[in-house]
């Protein structure tokens, strides 16, 4: 496959999964209609998360009916538990979760790399150009004293402990997808990696 023009209006054929450009608006604007194997989804839309594979409180034969086209779940949470094999030996994340529509799973990076390097950072309230991330302390960039890591970032990717019983794991952008795959997501994120602003 050829890579697309910049001013294409569809990327690739819908009929292949793809993303039709269906109307524009001023500059970049757009809406669109994006195609997996599982449906449609209208765009721009609200996509309800499903960490755990579920979206608490509501049940999935109702999300349909409160107009969600696509559900999003966790890879680092349903990787812990209850582990990637055990979604796909079920069918993939839309049979596990019984949702007949598109899936989407996001990475696992936000979560793996907040237990590292961004342990306790928040946003600072005012934020005026060159304003860094504060701990709930206050202090600039820094981890809490006296809270160990359960993260450790390195050039190709993170190892890091489960919060759930403690064994050592490791992620890294291909190990994400792989686990991902399993999951059977129609939407995979790349991994990704927790910067501050």
């Amino acid at each position: 496959m050829t890579a697309p023009r910049a001013d294409s209006t569809s990327l690739p054929s819908p009929a292949d999964g793809g993303f039709e450009i269906t109307a524009r608006h001023g500059g970049r604007a757009r809406a669109g209609t994006l195609t997996t194997p599982h449906g449609e989804i209208a765009t721009p839309a609200f996509i309800p998360v499903g960490t755990k594979a579920t979206v608490k409180a509501v049940l999935p034969e109702s999300m349909s009916d409160l107009g969600a086209q696509a559900l999003l779940a966790n890879a680092y949470h349903l990787y812990l538990q209850p582990g990637h094999d055990l979604v796909d030996e079920a069918g993939g994340l839309g049979a596990f979760m019984n949702w007949p529509g598109p899936t989407y799973t996001d990475s696992g990076g936000f979560q793996v790399m907040s237990l590292g390097a961004g342990f306790q950072k928040v946003l600072s309230s005012e934020f005026s150009g060159g304003a860094k991330a504060r701990t709930a302390t206050g202090e600039d960039d820094a981890v809490r004293e006296g809270k160990e890591r359960l993260a450790h970032v390195d050039d190709d990717g993170v190892t890091f402990r489960s919060f759930i019983n403690g064994d050592v794991h490791r992620f890294t952008p291909e190990i994400s997808m792989q686990i991902q795959h399993g999951l059977g997501a129609d939407i995979m994120f790349a991994f990704d990696e927790l910067t501050t602003l």
